[in-house]
């Protein structure tokens, strides 16, 4: 700082004349006020001297200034000396910087400051050092007990999931967490925790169903054939129990189709073919199919096409397999008389098939397990039989086509199912 002064001092002339420094405008304090000008606290002695060595100005009052500098001090290459006068106690710096003007120097600007003075400014870099490093433990102390605040959490959600992967799903987690991210993610592997929980007790019911559904029949099979084997009906009530063996195997037979094709879905056996169809004709056309096969029935059946032709690539088997299941069970899930209505809509790239029906509707709390595979509804359990398939499997049919289906709304005004299809 002491050389920067020095330099900022030299800097300012702009030539010597009549023994007085000429000065490059109006400088307050141009050397009275120097230190204070350059945030420099102590008051070094800063002197202007000619060529010759000659004093022409200082901030020292002029009954302590020297005719003349000792030329021992100019003729030093070094532009900082150390020197020690004799009459003082303490150590001088000397800070010289030539006046230049034109390649010709004119005189020098030299500045004497005390060592003391120099050793305090080191003393307060030296406090700041220390200020610093105390603010540096301070923060390391801060982030490391805030890391054990975030890291303890997690270490138990980490804990929880081992649990978990063992089967064990009876986890203790905290729940006076502070911070909301952590907080969140502990309430989120908690909320996936009880659904996993749910779901597997859910799937143990669901296979006790499957194996109930299939064991039932071949019980009946097994009982009717063994009263024919042995001769405990005869005539008309042998053809009837006979009769009765064949429906019960074709229901059996039914549900075991259904579980294959839904294994060869899942494992991306089954192909799907896509054709390019007028979307219009091909849903009335799969609705006739649908009238056909149920004859007469107190359901009314309508269909809203769109108001153009539309032609769309799908497969149309795969999607008559869709729209005769939710029909299916639209016509189970009304009592007696009732209504469906099919309702085609358009947007820019999709198009979209709705089926309402004016059933009972379904549960709200079996809502979210309706595509669950092998999963069947109270009010089905003991109503229809069947593996609880045709929903997760018409839903996967529909992902194959690069569309989806969804459930729009129940209540027991009715319910809506919606496709959708890709343009």
């Amino acid at each position: 700082m002491t050389r920067l002064m020095a330099e900022e001092i030299a800097d300012r002339f702009v030539n010597l004349s009549e023994g007085r420094p000429i000065p490059r405008g109006d400088v307050p304090g141009f050397l009275t006020d120097r230190g204070r000008f350059m945030n420099i606290e102590s008051d070094p002695s800063i002197y202007i001297i000619d060529a010759s060595g000659t004093i022409l100005s200082s901030n020292r009052p002029r009954n302590r200034l020297l005719r003349q500098f000792p030329p021992a001090v100019l003729d030093e290459e070094e532009d900082v000396l150390k020197l020690k006068l004799e009459d003082e106690k303490t150590d001088f710096y000397v800070v010289k910087t030539p006046i230049v003007s034109q390649d010709v120097t004119l005189g020098w600007v030299v500045i004497f400051e005390l060592e003391d003075n120099l050793t305090q400014v080191k003393q307060e870099y030296r406090q700041l050092a220390v200020m610093i490093i105390s603010l540096a433990l301070l923060g390391w102390a801060a982030i490391y007990f805030l890391s054990r605040r975030l890291s303890n959490p997690i270490k138990d959600v980490a804990r929880a999931a081992k649990q978990v992967q063992a089967g064990d799903y009876n986890i203790n987690l905290p729940d006076d967490i502070k911070e909301q991210e952590v907080f969140e993610l502990v309430q989120s592997f908690k909320d996936m925790t009880e659904r996993l929980q749910k779901l597997e007790s859910l799937r143990t019911e669901m296979l006790a169903g499957v194996t109930h559904e299939l064991k039932t029949p071949v019980t009946s099979i097994s009982g009717l054939l063994q009263a024919l084997n042995d001769d405990v009906v005869t005539g008309e009530d042998a053809k009837e129990f006979l009769a009765l063996s064949i429906n019960e195997t074709a229901k059996m037979k039914k549900m075991v189709e259904d579980l294959l094709a839904f294994n060869s879905f899942a494992a991306n056996a089954i192909p799907v073919s896509k054709e390019r169809h007028d979307i219009n004709e091909l849903l009335l056309d799969i609705i006739h199919q649908w009238k056909l096969v149920q004859g007469d029935t107190n359901i009314e059946v309508s269909v809203t096409t769109l108001a153009k032709q539309q032609v769309i690539s799908v497969d149309p088997l795969r999607l008559q397999q869709i729209i005769t299941n939710l029909l299916n069970n639209a016509k189970a899930a009304i009592e007696s008389a009732g209504k469906i209505d099919l309702i085609l809509t358009e947007t820019s790239n999709q198009i979209t098939i709705d089926i309402k029906d004016t059933g009972g509707g379904i549960p709200k709390e079996e809502q979210a397990l309706i595509f669950e595979k092998f999963f069947r509804g109270q009010g089905k359990k003991y109503k229809v039989r069947g593996l609880g398939l045709g929903l997760p499997f018409s839903k996967m049919i529909a992902q194959s086509l690069d569309g989806n289906l969804m459930l729009i709304d129940s209540s027991p005004a009715g319910t809506t199912f919606r496709i959708v299809l890709p343009k």
